[in-house]
């Protein structure tokens, strides 16, 4: 922040509102941003819940760097951050607006942190996938931070509480991804049997998910000292530290519930979940 106009501007645009809502929402397989299926409803569903954004702040498990990074364009584009899928996915464009002064008030609030304002990702596919689904008209715009490979879940989880103050400025804050995501032990000969999951996918989300409605976060955050189930379904934490941030926003008196709660291809979850 420069001068005395990009104050100016932020105060305007970012004037003060009721607490929004945090999200996670299982992205799942890029094709569910063409497809219609249960899941994709139960996004346009929960968008009939939430009150409208003045924007969009997005932590993705696609955007997994060294350091962190915020978008500032004024216009990202659209990225198609995968292979092998039908060139309809390709044709693809969210063209939702940047903002350059959302990026600029999260580099403050992240303070101490060093957060590089950055003019060239754009949005991906754990962003766009679902975001087209609460806004398909893209009217709403859409900033994504990065999540920094080289630290622990702890620090995320305190990152995140400092973003609370964006919270009662009309921002909604989703962390996407997928809370199980084993891709190397996905069964596709049974991608679409409903609620397909191996016994440890199946301890392991019952286990999360008592932990996320019984409010106990620490075993989340201190996932690899848990169980061989835990182990197999965050073999990476990518998709799984959007999570983190999504409970560190979460106040004590704010209620948490869970949505499109199923198994997918053996290995993999659509959990998704809803705090306000």
């Amino acid at each position: 922040m420069n001068t005395l106009n990009d104050l100016h501007k932020i105060s305007v645009t970012f004037s003060n509102t009721e607490k929004m809502p945090v999200l996670f929402l299982g992205h799942g397989s890029p094709m569910n941003a063409i497809e219609e299926n249960e899941f994709v409803i139960g996004f346009r569903d929960l968008a009939k819940t939430l009150p409208q954004p003045n924007a969009i702040l997005c932590i993705s498990a696609h955007w997994f760097t060294n350091g962190t990074k915020v978008t500032a364009m004024e216009m990202p584009r659209t990225i198609h951050d995968f292979g092998g899928f039908p060139q309809a996915l390709f044709e693809v464009q969210y063209p939702a607006k940047g903002s350059p002064e959302l990026a600029i008030k999260t580099k403050e609030l992240l303070k101490p942190i060093d957060v590089e304002l950055d003019e060239h990702w754009g949005l991906d596919h754990g962003t766009w996938s679902v975001v087209k689904h609460l806004h398909p008209e893209a009217n709403i715009p859409v900033i994504q931070l990065s999540i920094d490979y080289t630290k622990s879940p702890q620090y995320h989880f305190e990152l995140a509480k400092k973003l609370s103050d964006l919270r009662r400025k009309g921002i909604l804050i989703i962390g996407s991804g997928n809370i199980i995501h084993n891709l190397r032990l996905v069964d596709f000969s049974n991608f679409d049997k409903d609620n397909y999951g191996y016994d440890w996918a199946i301890e392991a989300r019952e286990t999360i998910n008592n932990y996320l409605l019984d409010g106990n976060f620490q075993p989340l955050i201190d996932y690899e000292k848990q169980s061989k189930a835990f182990q197999l379904a965050i073999p990476t934490p990518d998709h799984y530290l959007p999570l983190i941030y999504t409970l560190g926003l979460k106040d004590k008196t704010e209620e948490l519930s869970l949505f499109n709660d199923k198994l997918v291809a053996g290995s993999l979850s659509m959990t998704s979940v809803k705090i306000m």
